[in-house]
Protein backbone atom coordinates (compact mmCIF):
# COMPACT_ATOMS: atom_id res chain seq x y z
CA UNK A 1 0.00 0.00 0.00
CA UNK A 2 1.01 3.61 -0.55
CA UNK A 3 0.70 5.45 2.77
CA UNK A 4 1.32 9.11 3.62
CA UNK A 5 1.76 10.24 7.23
CA UNK A 6 1.58 13.95 8.03
CA UNK A 7 3.20 14.91 11.35
CA UNK A 8 6.30 13.31 12.82
CA UNK A 9 5.65 13.92 16.52
CA UNK A 10 5.23 11.17 19.12
CA UNK A 11 2.05 9.81 17.56
CA UNK A 12 3.22 10.08 13.96
CA UNK A 13 6.54 8.42 14.78
CA UNK A 14 4.79 5.55 16.58
CA UNK A 15 2.51 5.01 13.59
CA UNK A 16 5.46 4.95 11.21
CA UNK A 17 7.36 2.58 13.50
CA UNK A 18 4.48 0.07 13.43
CA UNK A 19 3.55 0.14 9.75
CA UNK A 20 7.08 0.46 8.32
CA UNK A 21 7.76 -3.18 9.23
CA UNK A 22 5.06 -4.42 6.85
CA UNK A 23 6.44 -3.65 3.38
CA UNK A 24 4.35 -0.58 2.59
CA UNK A 25 5.51 2.43 0.62
CA UNK A 26 5.51 5.23 3.19
CA UNK A 27 6.01 8.98 2.80
CA UNK A 28 6.32 11.17 5.91
CA UNK A 29 5.59 14.92 5.74
CA UNK A 30 6.73 17.32 8.47
CA UNK A 31 7.75 20.97 8.66
CA UNK A 32 10.86 20.21 10.70
CA UNK A 33 13.85 19.12 8.56
CA UNK A 34 15.51 17.48 11.57
CA UNK A 35 12.44 15.31 12.19
CA UNK A 36 12.40 14.21 8.56
CA UNK A 37 16.10 13.41 8.61
CA UNK A 38 15.67 11.31 11.75
CA UNK A 39 12.66 9.34 10.52
CA UNK A 40 14.29 8.67 7.13
CA UNK A 41 17.44 7.40 8.82
CA UNK A 42 15.51 5.25 11.30
CA UNK A 43 12.95 3.66 8.99
CA UNK A 44 12.62 2.62 5.36
CA UNK A 45 10.50 5.63 4.37
CA UNK A 46 10.66 8.71 2.16
CA UNK A 47 10.52 12.16 3.71
CA UNK A 48 9.14 15.48 2.50
CA UNK A 49 9.84 18.72 4.38
CA UNK A 50 6.84 21.03 4.28
CA UNK A 51 3.29 21.83 5.32
CA UNK A 52 0.86 18.90 5.15
CA UNK A 53 -1.97 21.14 3.92
CA UNK A 54 0.06 22.62 1.06
CA UNK A 55 -1.16 21.63 -2.40
CA UNK A 56 2.39 21.59 -3.76
CA UNK A 57 3.75 19.49 -0.89
CA UNK A 58 0.94 16.96 -1.20
CA UNK A 59 1.50 16.73 -4.95
CA UNK A 60 5.22 16.17 -4.31
CA UNK A 61 4.29 13.33 -1.97
CA UNK A 62 2.13 11.81 -4.77
CA UNK A 63 -1.04 12.06 -2.73
CA UNK A 64 -3.11 11.03 -5.75
CA UNK A 65 -1.62 7.51 -5.48
CA UNK A 66 -2.16 7.19 -1.72
CA UNK A 67 -4.18 4.21 -0.55
CA UNK A 68 -4.15 5.71 2.94
CA UNK A 69 -3.50 9.28 4.13
CA UNK A 70 -2.95 9.79 7.88
CA UNK A 71 -2.89 13.29 9.40
CA UNK A 72 -1.38 13.07 12.90
CA UNK A 73 -0.14 16.57 13.73
CA UNK A 74 -0.87 18.19 17.09
CA UNK A 75 -3.58 20.39 15.50
CA UNK A 76 -7.06 18.96 14.95
CA UNK A 77 -7.90 21.65 12.42
CA UNK A 78 -4.77 21.03 10.35
CA UNK A 79 -5.47 17.30 10.39
CA UNK A 80 -9.04 17.75 9.17
CA UNK A 81 -8.03 20.23 6.48
CA UNK A 82 -5.16 18.01 5.32
CA UNK A 83 -7.53 15.04 4.98
CA UNK A 84 -10.10 17.09 3.07
CA UNK A 85 -7.45 18.33 0.60
CA UNK A 86 -5.90 14.87 0.25
CA UNK A 87 -9.30 13.33 -0.50
CA UNK A 88 -9.95 16.00 -3.14
CA UNK A 89 -6.58 15.28 -4.73
CA UNK A 90 -7.30 11.57 -5.02
CA UNK A 91 -6.28 9.83 -1.78
CA UNK A 92 -8.38 6.70 -1.28
CA UNK A 93 -8.86 6.63 2.53
CA UNK A 94 -8.03 9.32 5.07
CA UNK A 95 -7.54 9.18 8.84
CA UNK A 96 -7.45 12.30 11.02
CA UNK A 97 -6.15 12.59 14.56
CA UNK A 98 -8.85 14.58 16.37
CA UNK A 99 -8.55 15.20 20.11
CA UNK A 100 -10.84 18.09 21.04
CA UNK A 101 -14.02 16.97 22.89
CA UNK A 102 -16.01 19.50 20.86
CA UNK A 103 -15.44 17.44 17.72
CA UNK A 104 -16.59 14.12 19.20
CA UNK A 105 -20.19 14.61 18.12
CA UNK A 106 -19.23 15.70 14.61
CA UNK A 107 -17.69 12.47 13.31
CA UNK A 108 -20.57 11.74 10.92
CA UNK A 109 -20.32 15.26 9.49
CA UNK A 110 -16.56 14.89 9.01
CA UNK A 111 -17.05 11.66 7.08
CA UNK A 112 -19.86 13.00 4.94
CA UNK A 113 -18.63 16.53 4.19
CA UNK A 114 -14.85 16.36 4.61
CA UNK A 115 -14.20 12.87 3.28
CA UNK A 116 -12.54 11.70 6.51
CA UNK A 117 -12.75 7.91 6.51
CA UNK A 118 -11.82 7.50 10.18
CA UNK A 119 -10.96 9.69 13.16
CA UNK A 120 -8.56 8.65 15.91
CA UNK A 121 -8.48 10.19 19.36
CA UNK A 122 -5.50 8.88 21.36
CA UNK A 123 -6.61 10.61 24.54
CA UNK A 124 -10.16 9.25 24.43
CA UNK A 125 -8.98 5.71 23.60
CA UNK A 126 -6.40 5.90 26.39
CA UNK A 127 -9.03 7.02 28.89
CA UNK A 128 -11.17 4.00 27.96
CA UNK A 129 -8.23 1.64 28.53
CA UNK A 130 -7.53 3.23 31.93
CA UNK A 131 -11.18 2.81 32.88
CA UNK A 132 -10.88 -0.92 32.11
CA UNK A 133 -7.83 -1.18 34.36
CA UNK A 134 -9.69 0.53 37.18
CA UNK A 135 -12.75 -1.70 36.78
CA UNK A 136 -10.60 -4.87 37.02
CA UNK A 137 -7.84 -3.84 39.48
CA UNK A 138 -6.13 -7.25 39.47
CA UNK A 139 -5.23 -6.87 35.78
CA UNK A 140 -2.16 -4.92 34.71
CA UNK A 141 -3.60 -4.39 31.24
CA UNK A 142 -6.80 -5.36 29.44
CA UNK A 143 -7.36 -5.79 25.71
CA UNK A 144 -10.91 -6.15 24.38
CA UNK A 145 -12.22 -8.04 21.36
CA UNK A 146 -15.59 -8.33 19.60
CA UNK A 147 -16.91 -5.15 21.20
CA UNK A 148 -16.04 -6.30 24.69
CA UNK A 149 -17.44 -9.84 24.48
CA UNK A 150 -13.95 -11.31 24.89
CA UNK A 151 -11.00 -9.90 26.79
CA UNK A 152 -7.34 -10.63 27.33
CA UNK A 153 -5.93 -9.64 30.71
CA UNK A 154 -2.34 -9.42 31.85
CA UNK A 155 -1.59 -10.39 35.45
CA UNK A 156 1.58 -10.59 37.52
CA UNK A 157 2.42 -13.90 39.22
CA UNK A 158 3.57 -13.20 42.77
CA UNK A 159 5.81 -15.49 44.80
CA UNK A 160 2.94 -16.96 46.82
CA UNK A 161 0.51 -17.16 43.92
CA UNK A 162 -1.20 -20.55 43.35
CA UNK A 163 -0.14 -20.11 39.70
CA UNK A 164 3.57 -20.35 40.52
CA UNK A 165 5.05 -23.78 39.76
CA UNK A 166 2.04 -25.26 37.98
CA UNK A 167 1.86 -26.32 34.33
CA UNK A 168 -1.04 -25.30 32.12
CA UNK A 169 -2.64 -28.74 31.97
CA UNK A 170 -2.71 -28.88 35.77
CA UNK A 171 -4.01 -25.31 35.86
CA UNK A 172 -7.02 -26.18 33.71
CA UNK A 173 -7.70 -29.28 35.81
CA UNK A 174 -7.49 -27.33 39.07
CA UNK A 175 -9.61 -24.41 37.80
CA UNK A 176 -12.10 -25.92 35.30
CA UNK A 177 -13.25 -22.61 33.82
CA UNK A 178 -13.15 -21.62 30.15
CA UNK A 179 -9.91 -19.60 29.88
CA UNK A 180 -6.59 -19.82 28.07
CA UNK A 181 -3.09 -18.63 28.92
CA UNK A 182 -2.01 -17.09 25.63
CA UNK A 183 1.39 -15.52 26.25
CA UNK A 184 3.95 -15.37 29.03
CA UNK A 185 6.66 -12.79 29.62
CA UNK A 186 9.58 -14.02 31.74
CA UNK A 187 12.24 -11.36 32.02
CA UNK A 188 13.31 -10.62 28.46
CA UNK A 189 11.83 -13.86 27.09
CA UNK A 190 8.38 -14.33 25.58
CA UNK A 191 6.55 -17.65 25.27
CA UNK A 192 3.45 -18.80 23.43
CA UNK A 193 2.90 -21.67 25.87
CA UNK A 194 1.83 -25.26 25.35
CA UNK A 195 0.12 -27.50 27.87
CA UNK A 196 3.36 -28.60 29.58
CA UNK A 197 4.57 -25.03 30.12
CA UNK A 198 5.23 -24.29 33.82
CA UNK A 199 4.32 -20.84 35.15
CA UNK A 200 6.91 -19.31 37.49
CA UNK A 201 6.83 -16.56 40.06
CA UNK A 202 7.41 -13.08 38.59
CA UNK A 203 5.98 -14.12 35.21
CA UNK A 204 3.52 -11.81 33.51
CA UNK A 205 0.82 -13.87 31.84
CA UNK A 206 -1.94 -12.97 29.37
CA UNK A 207 -5.23 -14.85 29.83
CA UNK A 208 -8.20 -14.78 27.44
CA UNK A 209 -11.90 -15.39 28.12
CA UNK A 210 -15.04 -13.37 28.85
CA UNK A 211 -14.91 -10.80 31.65
CA UNK A 212 -17.35 -12.90 33.67
CA UNK A 213 -15.13 -16.00 33.46
CA UNK A 214 -11.92 -14.07 34.15
CA UNK A 215 -13.47 -12.40 37.18
CA UNK A 216 -14.48 -15.82 38.53
CA UNK A 217 -10.99 -17.17 37.86
CA UNK A 218 -9.42 -14.27 39.76
CA UNK A 219 -11.73 -14.98 42.71
CA UNK A 220 -10.71 -18.64 42.77
CA UNK A 221 -7.03 -17.68 42.50
CA UNK A 222 -7.45 -15.27 45.40
CA UNK A 223 -6.30 -12.23 43.42
CA UNK A 224 -9.69 -10.60 42.89
CA UNK A 225 -9.82 -7.07 44.29
CA UNK A 226 -12.94 -5.24 45.40
CA UNK A 227 -14.30 -2.32 43.45
CA UNK A 228 -12.23 0.85 43.65
CA UNK A 229 -14.20 3.98 44.53
CA UNK A 230 -11.89 6.93 45.14
CA UNK A 231 -9.78 7.82 42.10
CA UNK A 232 -7.09 10.51 42.12
CA UNK A 233 -5.94 11.88 38.75
CA UNK A 234 -2.70 13.84 38.43
CA UNK A 235 -3.03 16.15 35.43
CA UNK A 236 -6.19 17.64 33.97
CA UNK A 237 -5.29 17.57 30.28
CA UNK A 238 -7.35 15.88 27.60
CA UNK A 239 -6.82 12.36 28.93
CA UNK A 240 -7.72 13.55 32.42
CA UNK A 241 -10.84 15.21 31.02
CA UNK A 242 -12.05 12.11 29.17
CA UNK A 243 -11.17 9.82 32.08
CA UNK A 244 -13.01 12.00 34.59
CA UNK A 245 -16.08 11.96 32.36
CA UNK A 246 -16.02 8.16 32.07
CA UNK A 247 -15.41 7.64 35.79
CA UNK A 248 -18.27 9.91 36.80
CA UNK A 249 -20.57 8.08 34.38
CA UNK A 250 -19.65 4.89 36.24
CA UNK A 251 -20.25 6.41 39.69
CA UNK A 252 -16.67 6.75 40.90
CA UNK A 253 -15.49 9.54 43.21
CA UNK A 254 -12.95 11.61 41.29
CA UNK A 255 -10.33 14.12 42.41
CA UNK A 256 -8.14 15.88 39.82
CA UNK A 257 -4.97 17.74 40.81
CA UNK A 258 -3.97 20.24 38.12
CA UNK A 259 -1.35 23.00 38.40
CA UNK A 260 -2.84 25.36 35.80
CA UNK A 261 -5.45 27.58 37.45
CA UNK A 262 -7.38 28.39 34.28
CA UNK A 263 -7.62 24.70 33.43
CA UNK A 264 -8.87 23.99 36.97
CA UNK A 265 -11.67 26.52 36.48
CA UNK A 266 -12.62 24.87 33.18
CA UNK A 267 -12.65 21.41 34.73
CA UNK A 268 -14.72 22.65 37.64
CA UNK A 269 -17.32 23.98 35.20
CA UNK A 270 -17.29 20.74 33.18
CA UNK A 271 -17.48 18.41 36.20
CA UNK A 272 -19.28 19.89 39.22
CA UNK A 273 -19.39 16.42 40.85
CA UNK A 274 -15.60 16.06 40.79
CA UNK A 275 -13.15 17.64 43.23
CA UNK A 276 -10.69 19.88 41.37
CA UNK A 277 -7.53 20.93 43.20
CA UNK A 278 -5.22 23.69 41.96
CA UNK A 279 -1.78 22.38 42.93
CA UNK A 280 1.26 20.51 41.67
CA UNK A 281 0.28 16.86 41.79
CA UNK A 282 3.88 15.71 41.44
CA UNK A 283 4.72 17.25 44.85
CA UNK A 284 4.67 14.61 47.59
CA UNK A 285 3.46 17.07 50.23
CA UNK A 286 0.51 17.99 48.01
CA UNK A 287 -0.31 14.32 47.46
CA UNK A 288 -0.29 13.65 51.19
CA UNK A 289 -2.41 16.72 51.95
CA UNK A 290 -4.96 15.68 49.34
CA UNK A 291 -5.40 12.20 50.78
CA UNK A 292 -3.15 9.94 48.75
CA UNK A 293 -3.35 7.18 51.35
CA UNK A 294 -7.15 7.22 51.21
CA UNK A 295 -7.21 6.94 47.40
CA UNK A 296 -8.06 3.55 45.94
CA UNK A 297 -6.29 4.37 42.68
CA UNK A 298 -3.96 7.03 41.37
CA UNK A 299 -3.56 7.80 37.68
CA UNK A 300 -0.45 9.82 36.80
CA UNK A 301 -1.11 11.81 33.62
CA UNK A 302 1.44 14.61 33.83
CA UNK A 303 3.06 15.76 30.59
CA UNK A 304 6.50 14.47 31.63
CA UNK A 305 7.01 10.70 31.76
CA UNK A 306 9.62 10.88 34.50
CA UNK A 307 7.22 12.79 36.77
CA UNK A 308 4.58 10.10 36.26
CA UNK A 309 7.10 7.40 37.15
CA UNK A 310 8.17 9.17 40.35
CA UNK A 311 4.57 9.81 41.41
CA UNK A 312 3.72 6.15 40.74
CA UNK A 313 6.68 4.89 42.75
CA UNK A 314 5.70 7.07 45.68
CA UNK A 315 2.05 6.03 45.48
CA UNK A 316 3.02 2.36 45.57
CA UNK A 317 5.18 2.94 48.64
CA UNK A 318 2.18 4.54 50.32
CA UNK A 319 0.09 1.45 49.65
CA UNK A 320 -2.28 2.74 46.98
CA UNK A 321 -4.17 -0.28 45.64
CA UNK A 322 -4.03 0.58 41.92
CA UNK A 323 -1.36 2.71 40.28
CA UNK A 324 -1.42 3.66 36.59
CA UNK A 325 1.21 5.78 34.86
CA UNK A 326 1.13 7.37 31.41
CA UNK A 327 4.47 6.75 29.69
CA UNK A 328 5.15 7.59 26.06
CA UNK A 329 8.90 6.94 25.97
CA UNK A 330 9.39 3.24 25.30
CA UNK A 331 12.87 3.33 26.80
CA UNK A 332 11.42 4.17 30.21
CA UNK A 333 9.22 1.07 30.35
CA UNK A 334 12.10 -1.09 31.59
CA UNK A 335 12.67 1.34 34.45
CA UNK A 336 9.03 1.12 35.41
CA UNK A 337 9.06 -2.68 35.33
CA UNK A 338 12.16 -2.77 37.55
CA UNK A 339 10.30 -0.83 40.28
CA UNK A 340 7.10 -2.82 39.72
CA UNK A 341 4.71 -0.01 38.88
CA UNK A 342 1.44 -1.86 38.44
CA UNK A 343 0.13 -0.57 35.11
CA UNK A 344 1.35 1.65 32.30
CA UNK A 345 -0.40 3.23 29.34
CA UNK A 346 1.05 4.83 26.21
CA UNK A 347 -1.33 6.97 24.13
CA UNK A 348 0.91 6.84 21.08
CA UNK A 349 0.97 3.04 21.15
CA UNK A 350 -2.79 2.86 21.68
CA UNK A 351 -3.42 4.86 18.52
CA UNK A 352 -0.66 3.07 16.57
CA UNK A 353 -2.43 -0.24 17.25
CA UNK A 354 -5.69 1.26 15.95
CA UNK A 355 -3.97 2.43 12.77
CA UNK A 356 -2.22 -0.91 12.25
CA UNK A 357 -5.56 -2.72 12.59
CA UNK A 358 -6.96 -0.51 9.85
CA UNK A 359 -3.93 -0.99 7.61
CA UNK A 360 -4.07 -4.79 7.96
CA UNK A 361 -7.80 -4.78 7.19
CA UNK A 362 -7.39 -2.55 4.14
CA UNK A 363 -4.53 -4.72 2.88
CA UNK A 364 -6.94 -7.66 2.72
CA UNK A 365 -10.36 -6.24 1.85
CA UNK A 366 -11.47 -9.42 0.08
CA UNK A 367 -10.45 -11.93 2.76
CA UNK A 368 -10.99 -12.42 6.49
CA UNK A 369 -10.51 -8.92 7.78
CA UNK A 370 -8.52 -7.82 10.79
CA UNK A 371 -10.97 -6.15 13.19
CA UNK A 372 -8.72 -5.47 16.18
CA UNK A 373 -4.99 -5.72 16.78
CA UNK A 374 -2.89 -5.24 19.89
CA UNK A 375 0.85 -5.30 20.40
CA UNK A 376 1.69 -7.08 23.66
CA UNK A 377 4.89 -7.50 25.69
CA UNK A 378 6.59 -4.37 24.33
CA UNK A 379 5.62 -5.24 20.77
CA UNK A 380 6.98 -8.80 20.81
CA UNK A 381 3.54 -10.45 20.55
CA UNK A 382 0.47 -9.66 18.47
CA UNK A 383 -3.12 -10.47 19.41
CA UNK A 384 -5.29 -10.17 16.30
CA UNK A 385 -9.04 -10.46 15.96
CA UNK A 386 -10.24 -11.69 12.55
CA UNK A 387 -13.77 -11.64 11.19
CA UNK A 388 -14.47 -14.81 9.20
CA UNK A 389 -16.08 -13.44 6.04
CA UNK A 390 -15.24 -16.48 3.94
CA UNK A 391 -14.16 -19.99 4.86
CA UNK A 392 -10.88 -21.13 3.25
CA UNK A 393 -10.89 -24.86 2.63
CA UNK A 394 -7.74 -25.41 4.65
CA UNK A 395 -9.45 -23.97 7.75
CA UNK A 396 -12.67 -25.96 7.32
CA UNK A 397 -11.51 -28.67 9.75
CA UNK A 398 -11.58 -29.35 13.50
CA UNK A 399 -8.76 -27.43 15.18
CA UNK A 400 -6.97 -30.65 16.12
CA UNK A 401 -6.54 -31.37 12.39
CA UNK A 402 -5.05 -27.95 11.57
CA UNK A 403 -1.28 -27.68 11.33
CA UNK A 404 -0.60 -24.25 12.76
CA UNK A 405 2.64 -22.42 12.17
CA UNK A 406 5.06 -22.28 15.10
CA UNK A 407 4.39 -19.90 18.00
CA UNK A 408 0.72 -19.41 17.10
CA UNK A 409 -2.25 -19.97 19.35
CA UNK A 410 -5.98 -19.58 18.73
CA UNK A 411 -6.97 -17.77 21.91
CA UNK A 412 -10.74 -17.47 21.47
CA UNK A 413 -13.63 -17.89 19.07
CA UNK A 414 -16.52 -15.47 19.49
CA UNK A 415 -19.74 -16.85 17.99
CA UNK A 416 -22.79 -14.63 18.37
CA UNK A 417 -22.53 -13.60 22.04
CA UNK A 418 -20.65 -16.70 23.20
CA UNK A 419 -16.92 -16.77 23.92
CA UNK A 420 -15.50 -20.19 23.08
CA UNK A 421 -12.12 -21.18 24.49
CA UNK A 422 -11.29 -23.62 21.73
CA UNK A 423 -10.41 -27.27 22.12
CA UNK A 424 -9.33 -29.77 19.51
CA UNK A 425 -12.87 -30.65 18.45
CA UNK A 426 -13.98 -27.06 17.94
CA UNK A 427 -14.13 -25.67 14.44
CA UNK A 428 -14.03 -22.16 12.98
CA UNK A 429 -17.26 -21.19 11.24
CA UNK A 430 -18.46 -18.44 8.95
CA UNK A 431 -19.17 -15.11 10.73
CA UNK A 432 -17.05 -16.08 13.75
CA UNK A 433 -14.61 -13.66 15.32
CA UNK A 434 -11.30 -15.45 15.92
CA UNK A 435 -8.53 -14.15 18.19
CA UNK A 436 -5.04 -15.32 17.24
CA UNK A 437 -1.89 -14.77 19.31
CA UNK A 438 1.50 -14.91 17.61
CA UNK A 439 5.08 -13.94 18.42
CA UNK A 440 6.64 -14.22 14.97
CA UNK A 441 4.37 -13.29 12.08
CA UNK A 442 2.54 -10.31 10.61
CA UNK A 443 -0.83 -11.66 9.49
CA UNK A 444 -3.52 -9.86 7.56
CA UNK A 445 -5.62 -12.96 6.79
CA UNK A 446 -6.72 -15.82 9.02
CA UNK A 447 -5.72 -18.45 6.46
CA UNK A 448 -2.06 -17.50 6.97
CA UNK A 449 -1.92 -19.15 10.40
CA UNK A 450 -1.65 -22.67 8.96
CA UNK A 451 1.40 -24.18 7.31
Amino acid sequence: MNIIVVGDGKVGRAIVSHISKENHNIVVIDKNPDNIQTVVNQFDVLGVVGNGVSYDILKEASVHTADLFIAATSSDEINLLACAIAKTLGASDTIARVRDPEYLNQVAFMRRELGVTMTINPEYSTAHEILNMIQIPAALKIETFANGRAEMMEIYVEDKSPLAGINLIQLRQKYPLPFLVCAVQRGEEVFIPGGDFVIQANDKIHISSSRKNLTQLFKELGIFKRRLNNIMIIGGGKIGYYLCELLLQNNYNVKIIEKDQKRCEELSDFFPRAVIIHADGTDQDVLNQEGLKEADAIVALANIDEENIVVSMYAQKQGVKKVIAKVNHSGLLQIIESVDVASTISPKDVVADEILSYVRAKSNIHGNNVKTLYKLVNGQVEAIEFEVCEMPQKLDLPLKDLTLKDNILIAAIIRNNEVIIPGGNDQIKLDDRVVVVSSQYYFDDLSEIVK
